[in-house]
């Protein structure tokens, strides 16, 4: 199926790209921030367990305890450094945006690996998408198992988020746990120069209240750098962050 995107995109719709983690509750679950592994389970009420193979049940029937930010691919707003509550779910009310993909080699920096303002300036070469996607190199598989926590993942200098914001890109994806280094002492230096938040106590009225970030995301090698149309979905939770599913499409010529 062909769509047009703002009269201007067309795009098979036939033929999506998922760049998302999916959340399991086994080993095979990538896990950041120190969380265990996430849980899936049928509800037990008495005698009777909601899970067809057991046999006392006509369906199956799970609650699922997990974190958002800790156990895969999920997209977030402001809200999730600000002292008052913003939701994703009230923040994002577009979905499809003209993407740049890229690929970056995090530069070694002391103990450190961060990407630069210059590296991603060089990689977009003069493009101004809505949304940027970065694939951080190496690309190893084991991104989608990865535990983050306590390892010291490479992250996103504070130039190269504020030069992002100032070419007004408005949302940021990328296969980390986070665009800040794992411990920074609550700076989230990054996070807030992307956000353009000045004080976490008392928003400024240019914060960017419609932009976001997506973390632990996975980009196949097989995914050409260049433009594509993103179309990022969420769950609608009313929470800083969501468990997401953004989805590239290739731009039909």
């Amino acid at each position: 199926m062909i769509a047009l995107i703002d009269n201007k995109y067309k795009i098979d719709l036939s033929k999506p790209i998922d760049i998302s983690i999916p959340l399991t509750n086994n080993e095979h679950n990538p896990i950041a921030w120190y969380q265990n592994t996430p849980e899936i389970e049928p509800v037990t009420m008495g005698d009777w367990i909601g899970k067809v193979s057991e046999g006392k049940s006509s369906t199956n029937f799970n609650n699922i305890f997990f974190n958002p930010h800790a156990h895969g691919t999920h997209t977030e707003c402001l809200g999730h450094i600000t002292r008052d509550f913003y939701s994703i779910n009230k923040c994002l009310k577009q979905f499809f945006f003209t993407a740049e993909l890229i690929s970056v080699e995090p530069k070694k920096v002391g103990e450190d690996l961060i990407i630069t303002k210059e590296q991603i300036e060089i990689a977009l070469g003069g493009n101004l998408p809505e949304a940027i996607i970065i694939r951080t190199l190496p690309n190893s598989e084991s991104k989608k198992h990865l535990n983050y926590s306590n390892t010291n993942p490479p992250y996103l200098e504070e130039a190269a988020a504020i030069f992002i914001r100032e070419k007004g890109i408005q949302h940021l994806l990328i296969d980390l746990p986070s665009v800040d280094k794992e411990h920074d002492e609550g700076k989230l230096l990054a996070h807030k120069a992307f956000w353009n938040v000045k004080d976490v106590n008392q928003v400024n009225e240019d914060a960017r209240f419609n932009c976001t970030i997506t973390e632990m995301i996975y980009v196949n090698d097989s995914i050409q750098d260049g433009s594509y149309i993103l179309n990022l979905q969420f769950a609608s939770f009313e929470n800083d962050a969501s468990p997401s599913k953004p989805v590239l499409y290739r731009i039909e010529k």
